[in-house]
């Protein structure tokens, strides 16, 4: 079976990632029709647009995509492609597993833990007001005859949290677990502060636990959870948070898995499914061939699992795992000195990993 999806090269070390991602995928031996499409800075300053329509329809035909990094600005320009995506296609659930293999350097000795992500709602949903606009002075207004003081020099965000949108990620929390053999179900929040918001999430994460009996449910205050992660990570499986919540710890997991270069990342949605690593662009290294592809060549092997291939998933894991155990052809990240002169390329990584299924073909 041809398994036709959306490829997005993206910007800064995107294409490089992704070119290396691609030959290692199809060296799996699964067939695949790519539907290349832009999206990020480069095709924003070609076309004024960051994610042309044209690239947003090839995902909603195909229902499958993998996705470079793509650079956001900070603090103007256009918005983050990512959580338009996620927007525009519904895609609610973000996953981000964070695995310990052997030959990274950690503080860890194991850790093997997946973060699921609310992606669509809390403060990332974008509902803004600029300090010094009209619309801030209406709602500042209104709020004052709450009773509810702000001061005008605020700038002010809203944080919705639904029921609805609550279930259905805590379900899909359950869901992976009873797929994937993981024992229990943490949420985290801060429903201890935020009683209507947070109150609401823990309220309904509670519920969808009664629904699933067979897994054990616990609930963490977010604060508490970090500390405990790095204290005790041999303690959490599948953590559920709401989307704040969930991007910080999801780049704490990378940490403790030895970096960003190695947490893979799927957003998983009622309309569409896209694949991408943690990591942002890294536009200084363009051109290079020196970044680590394996958060992106990890999130490929998620996407061989939606796709329903998972023998050809186990088998590109099992090689990366092994090239990272080996340490001879790996990115100088992942040497024990990071001027190392022996540290390959992104491109050679991907050989390495190539080289590794052939033999054990």
């Amino acid at each position: 079976m041809t398994h036709e999806v959306t490829l997005i090269p993206g910007d800064g070390t995107g294409p490089e990632l992704i070119e290396a991602t691609r030959r290692v995928l199809e060296a799996t031996g699964v067939e695949f029709e790519w539907d290349e499409h832009p999206a990020g800075e480069d095709v924003y300053e070609a076309e004024g647009d960051p994610f042309p329509e044209r690239t947003l329809e090839s995902i909603r035909r195909t229902k499958v995509g993998i996705k470079g990094p793509t650079t956001t600005p900070v603090g103007s320009g256009f918005r983050s492609i990512n959580v338009q995506l996620r927007k525009e296609l519904d895609l609610y659930a973000c996953l981000r597993p964070c695995k310990l293999y052997p030959g990274v350097r950690s503080h860890f000795d194991q850790v093997d833990i997946v973060i699921v992500r609310e992606n669509t709602e809390d403060l990332y949903a974008g509902i803004e007001f600029e300090r010094g606009s009209e619309d801030n002075a209406k709602l500042r207004e209104f709020l004052a005859g709450m009773d509810v003081e702000v001061r005008e020099d605020a700038g002010i965000s809203i944080k919705p949290i639904s029921e609805f949108g609550s279930d259905r990620i805590v379900e899909a929390a359950f869901d992976y677990a009873e797929k994937h053999g993981r024992k229990k179900v943490t949420a985290a929040h801060k429903a201890n502060i935020m009683k209507f918001s947070d109150g609401l999430f823990l309220e309904t994460a509670r519920k969808v636990a009664e629904r699933h009996p067979e897994i054990e449910f616990e609930d963490r205050i977010i604060d508490n959870l970090c500390n405990q992660l790095v204290s005790r990570p041999e303690e959490y499986d599948v953590i559920v948070l709401p989307n704040l919540y969930g991007d910080i710890v999801s780049d704490l997991g990378a940490g403790m898995i030895g970096g960003l270069g190695l947490a893979p990342g799927a957003n998983i949605g009622t309309q569409a499914a896209m694949f991408e690593a943690t990591h942002g662009s890294a536009p200084k290294y363009k051109g290079q061939n020196k970044v680590n592809p394996t958060a992106l060549m990890l999130s490929g092997v998620l996407m061989l699992r939606h796709l329903g291939e998972a023998d050809a998933a186990d088998r590109m894991e099992a090689a990366i795992a092994a090239v990272i155990a080996e340490g001879d052809k790996v990115t100088y990240d992942l040497k024990p000195d990071r001027d190392d002169p022996t540290a390959v390329g992104t491109s050679e990584f991907a050989d390495a990993v190539i080289d590794q299924m052939k033999e054990t073909k």
